[in-house]
């Protein structure tokens, strides 16, 4: 009987002693083991945002960005033999023997893709196979509804959605969302068993609204494709401004690329050589230099400068026009682009006031339109000015300039010579500030219409529209000098003459063919562009008799 009380009592003692143990376990020390438990299965996961839209100024998108799924894998956790691997292989479509060895040398990873960025129902497909260690996270692809057209403009991303090029990498802070986190429960292989609580919430991308007009983009690089194709030319540009606001209605680039599909990209088609590409701009800088001889109070525009015989000697160079122009009054060296005429200009006024009006309208800077990569050109600023640099900085040579830079300077004498600031966006306040009198600025639209009219560039007339413009064809520097058989074509114009609303560049690189004149090959292409974007922006037709 002792035997078994002493039995009896001990037993009881043991139970008591683990119902205590219980007791403490469960009340006492319960919150030790919860967070024991939380810390090997509650994980903290990211919630990916989506980046902001990019939009023309009608709000048709150039960038969106669609939900793709992106396959990871904990290598350590993957099947070891091929015959297990194989179905999974397949299913990524790469070859077995390459995808085995790839995860046996990543075995002491924790961590690699498998493919990035599939479509939704293809990954669940490969998700649903339940191969161990095999996972999906939600990401977002990057899609361009303009393709080529939009492409210079608007950038694209990397893989990993930040932007790279254009605007997409200029305003990759506004565009870039903020990624949220959520608390989740995971299983001992890692899987996600369900969502506990979000912790802070995804914040997606600002959308970003542009001045360019989608219909007038198209447009402008139709023709312009079609044009360097015809002509065999290196490259081109065509740049679309609007008056009244300064903002660019199309910019378009040729060569060009596809953001949609990059396998076999060439980097010299990616730069937006609108701002990043300079040239030197030869004689569409004439207007500017009779600015500064009509604001001398020195000359009007019927002031006659006689180019007799037909060339001058300044030291031991040559200066020549085509022909023996004769006498010619203001309007008249610039509608027949007279290089001596502009010349003997030229010797007549102050240079450093010239410099000071070419700086004024924007040469040597940036446009501030913020692009990444954009050039300055270059101004020279000489401390003294010999007689021959003063003649052909006058007719634009030894400085140069970006196509978007000389749209800007023709921008000033299609607002009556207000500058605007130039901008790619369709918010924000419109800034102008007076360069010089309307009435000069009138007086040079007049002076830019005999061109159309009478002059060089006739083929750049619109039916039913006046227009004003000048044309320009330089030579191109080669490694002896100027070349005679590579050259760069140009217009620069505005429509209507009387009340401006488009002022347009058009600028064609070293084209292959007998025609070579900015007259020639560049002004057909602005009256296709111009004549296209009237009609899409509904502008009346005017009668070029009373705007003349």
């Amino acid at each position: 009987m002792v035997r078994m009380g002493l039995v009896v009592t001990m037993f009881v003692m043991l139970v008591s002693v683990l119902c205590a143990r219980l007791i403490y376990l469960d009340v006492i020390d319960g919150d030790f083991l919860q967070d024991q438990g939380d810390a090997r299965t509650i994980r903290m996961e990211r919630i990916t945002a989506h980046r902001g839209m990019i939009r023309d100024r009608y709000g048709k998108p150039l960038a969106i960005s669609s939900p793709v799924i992106s396959l990871w894998a904990d290598p350590g956790e993957l099947p070891t033999s091929e015959s297990d691997l194989a179905p999974l292989a397949k299913m990524l479509g790469v070859p077995l023997s390459g995808f085995s060895s790839k995860i046996e040398m990543a075995r002491d990873r924790k961590f690699i893709y498998l493919r990035r960025h599939l479509v939704p129902s293809k990954a669940r497909e490969i998700l649903e196979m339940k191969v161990p260690g095999v996972y999906g996270e939600r990401e977002y692809h990057r899609y361009y509804p303009s393709g080529e057209v939009g492409a210079h403009v608007v950038g694209f991303t990397n893989i990993d959605d930040k932007g790279q090029e254009g605007l997409e990498l200029s305003f990759d802070k506004w565009l870039a969302g903020v990624p949220g986190k959520k608390k989740v429960l995971k299983n001992r292989f890692g899987q996600i068993i369900r969502d506990i609580m979000p912790v802070s919430a995804a914040v997606p991308g600002k959308n970003l609204d542009l001045s360019v007009d989608l219909r007038l983009q198209y447009l402008a690089y139709r023709e312009l494709k079609s044009a360097v194709t015809h002509y065999k030319a290196v490259s081109g540009t065509v740049i679309v401004l609007d008056v009244e606001t300064g903002r660019v209605l199309a910019m378009v680039n040729q060569p060009s690329y596809n953001p949609n599909n990059r396998m076999n990209l060439e980097m010299d088609s990616v730069r937006n050589r609108s701002v990043t590409d300079v040239f030197e701009p030869g004689s569409v800088m004439k207007p500017f230099t009779v600015a500064v001889a009509l604001m001398s109070g020195q000359y009007t525009p019927e002031s006659i400068i006689d180019t007799s015989p037909g060339f001058m000697r300044i030291g031991s160079k040559t200066i020549r026009d085509p022909s023996n122009r004769g006498k010619l009054n203001l309007g008249g060296i610039i509608a027949k682009s007279s290089q001596v005429g502009i010349s003997k200009l030229a010797l007549t006024l102050n240079e450093y006031e010239v410099w000071e009006m070419f700086q004024k309208v924007g040469f040597g800077q940036t446009t501030g339109v913020g692009f990444p990569g954009e050039s300055n050109g270059y101004l020279p600023n000489h401390r003294r000015w010999k007689d021959i640099e003063r003649v052909t900085f006058a007719y634009g040579y030894g400085l140069t300039a970006t196509p978007l830079q000389l749209a800007a300077a023709y921008l000033t004498i299609a607002s009556g010579g207000m500058k605007h600031e130039i901008s790619l966006l369709n918010t924000g306040k419109v800034i102008k500030t007076r360069l010089y009198p309307n009435e000069i600025a009138d007086q040079l639209k007049q002076m830019l219409s005999r061109v159309v009219t009478e002059g060089t560039g006739k083929r750049a007339a619109i039916e039913s529209f006046s227009v004003a413009g000048k044309t320009g064809t330089v030579r191109k520097i080669g490694k002896y000098g100027y070349q005679d058989t590579q050259h760069i074509a140009f217009f620069a114009g505005m429509t209507p003459v009387k009340e401006p609303r488009l002022v347009g560049i058009v600028l064609i690189n070293e084209p292959k063919s007998a025609a070579y004149g900015g007259g020639s090959i560049a002004a057909p292409v602005f009256s296709r562009v111009m004549a296209g974007a009237l009609r899409l922006l509904n502008v009346p037709p005017n009668h070029i008799d009373r705007a003349a």
